[in-house]
């Protein structure tokens, strides 16, 4: 069996450039504005560096007091609470000077999980684990950002 080779012909060379310079602006797009709201075509920062030996690292999440009287982290993915955990991580600023857009998790998790226990009061939380000479050193410290009762 022969394969048989044709050559690229101009129309589908124009295609390609444009589709590879097309890209190329997209990404410089992003990566000039340095934000994870154009992700694939922008810059992960929480990927984008690596943390040294003696140092603080922080994780933010929420934990979510329920109606059947236990207190949970709220899963942080489409499947969970309907938000992924970088949506969460990109908003702290903004959910921690308005409390009130912790909402939209309650009623994500509402939605997607109406058998389960419901929130009834979300708070977000910053832990910070200390590291030294590359190991974790004690337990993490949590620092509650914002807080939030939850409507129904």
């Amino acid at each position: 069996m022969t394969v048989r080779q044709r050559r690229l012909g101009g129309i589908g060379r124009i295609v390609r450039v444009a589709v590879a310079l097309a890209g190329l602006a997209l990404l410089v797009n992003g990566s000039v504005r340095a934000t994870d709201d154009v992700w694939p075509f922008g810059p992960m920062s929480q990927y984008a560096g690596s943390v040294a030996a003696d140092a603080s690292i922080t994780s933010i999440r929420i934990s979510a007091r329920t109606d059947a009287g236990t207190t949970v982290d709220v899963p942080l993915e489409i499947g969970g609470a309907g938000i992924a955990r970088a949506e969460i991580e990109a908003r702290t600023g903004e959910i921690a000077a308005d409390p009130s857009k912790l909402q939209a998790v309650a009623d994500g998790w509402a939605k997607k999980h109406p058998d389960k226990p419901q929130y009834l009061k979300l708070e977000l939380i910053r832990d910070t684990t200390k590291l030294v000479r590359g190991r974790v050193h004690g337990p993490p410290t949590s620092e509650v950002l914002a807080t939030w009762q939850v409507r129904r």
